[in-house]
C-alpha cells in the first residue's frame, strides 16, 4: 500500500527540481506529514511490525488484527497555541489529524498472543503466527 512516484526518465531529475521552484512546496508536501511508515519483518514464529507514529499519545492509537489483516489508526490532536500580543505564526509544519494503515500478512495471526509497545514515536507489534491446521488424511468410504 505504498505510494510510488515515477518520473519519466526523458525529463530527468531536473524536471522535478524545476517544478519545485515554480510550484509552492505545500502543494508537493500535501499530507506527507500524516503518512505512517512501517517496517515488517518475519521469522518462523511471528511477524514484527514497526510503525513510525511520532507526536501521538499511546491512548490515541488503535490496533486491530483480524486473521491476516492488520489495521493501525492513530490520531494527532492539535495543541492550543498561545500567542502573545502581536505574535503571528510565520510557518506551521506540524500536522494534526488521523493517519491509518491497513495491510495483510502472508499467514493468519494468533490474536491472543499479540503484543504492542509504543516508545519514542515507534509502535512495535509482535504478531505470532497461527499454527496451520494439521493436515489430515481423509478416509474414503
Amino acid at each position: 500500500m505504498s505510494n510510488l512516484r515515477v518520473l519519466d526518465p526523458a525529463f530527468g531529475e531536473n524536471f522535478e527540481s524545476a517544478l519545485r521552484r515554480l510550484i509552492p512546496a505545500s502543494m508537493f508536501e500535501g499530507d506527507q506529514q500524516l503518512k505512517m511508515r512501517i517496517d515488517v519483518t518475519e521469522n518462523d514464529k511471528a511477524y514484527t511490525v514497526k510503525a513510525d507514529i511520532p507526536g501521538v499519545k499511546k491512548d490515541d492509537i488503535e490496533v486491530q488484527v483480524d486473521a491476516n489483516l492488520v489495521s493501525i489508526k492513530a490520531e494527532t490532536k492539535s495543541e492550543k497555541q498561545e500567542r502573545g500580543d502581536g505574535d503571528r505564526v510565520l510557518r506551521s509544519e506540524r500536522c494534526f489529524g488521523t493517519v491509518a494503515r491497513t495491510f495483510s500478512l502472508g499467514q493468519d495471526v494468533d490474536s491472543s498472543g499479540v503484543q504492542a509497545r509504543y516508545a519514542d514515536g515507534v509502535l512495535t507489534l509482535e504478531l505470532p503466527k497461527k499454527s496451520p491446521a494439521d493436515a489430515r488424511r481423509i478416509a474414503i468410504q
